[in-house]
């Protein structure tokens, strides 16, 4: 994590590094606990929909700076927004963007691993929500408590929490607005490991260099089927299914990975 007193005020609200194959996306405005507002909702739509379109990085993992990964949105600034019909997630030119949040727009096909802390309220759980696999710090305190404001969420909490979580146990937090632990968070399925405070950031980096050391066409193939499955079921899934997997019996990585095995060595991916 960065020290907030080392983010100087005029940097972005969204940062940017890239570290191998995993490009790191940083919720930047940790004196605000990295609170959303609409310009800081369309830079990280730009850094989701850069990630994206570059094809040298893999993997991203999103993460915040600061003790918190967000105290949800700025409602102040954000609210209005919304009530006068603003486009929160705008396009990139003439290619649509990436919503981060996954429900408009391109479809984001790569994995993005997420690590929070601290607090993580209504938006930084429908970030969860759209990522693919989240590390949580022990001691996160969670909470989707838009109800608790008058308004509901609109960033994909009422379509995957109870997904994710089951209709009654996602509905009890839904509902109330309540808060609840990393634990709970854990056992409704929200979050995949909850570590030690403080050990999130490489926890979460560790598994997203495992990912990228995988053959990418793989990943994103499997990513697509499971996606398939958990949105439309399984019988879309399965229809799908060879015709998306008999493709990587012909690729480059498909060939290195047989010989890696042959060698007995680490396989050397390229994409291809």
């Amino acid at each position: 994590m960065t020290d907030p007193s080392l983010v100087p005020a005029t940097a972005p609200l969204i940062t940017t590094e890239t570290r191998g194959r995993v490009r790191l996306i940083g919720l930047a405005r940790p004196a605000k606990r990295n609170a959303f507002t609409t310009t800081m909702l369309a830079e990280l739509a730009a850094a989701y929909t850069a990630f994206e379109d570059d094809a040298e990085v893999w993997v991203a993992l999103l993460f915040a700076h600061g003790d918190h990964f967000t105290g949800g949105l700025d409602l102040a600034e954000v609210g209005p927004a919304v009530a006068k019909g603003a486009v929160l997630v705008p396009d990139s030119g003439a290619t649509p963007g990436v919503d981060p949040l996954d429900l408009w727009g391109r479809r984001r096909t790569k994995p993005v691993v997420c690590a929070v802390q601290g607090t993580c309220l209504t938006i930084g759980i429908e970030l969860m929500l759209a990522a693919d696999v989240v590390i949580a710090a022990a001691g996160t305190r969670f909470a989707q408590m838009e109800v608790k404001r008058g308004i509901m969420p609109f960033g994909g909490a009422t379509l995957r929490f109870p997904a994710a979580a089951g209709w009654g146990r996602a509905l009890k937090w839904l509902l109330t607005g309540d808060e609840f632990d990393a634990n709970e968070a854990l056992a409704m399925g929200l979050v995949a490991e909850v570590v030690a405070a403080g050990t999130e950031f490489d926890v979460a980096l560790a598994l997203a260099e495992r990912i990228a050391q995988r053959a990418p066409l793989a990943v994103r193939a499997t990513l697509a089927n499971a996606r398939l499955a958990a949105e439309q079921g399984r019988e879309a899934a399965l229809a799908a299914l060879m015709a998306t997997a008999r493709p990587l019996f012909a690729t480059a990585d498909a060939m290195e990975g047989v010989r890696s095995f042959l060698e007995r060595r680490d396989a050397t991916f390229t994409g291809k």
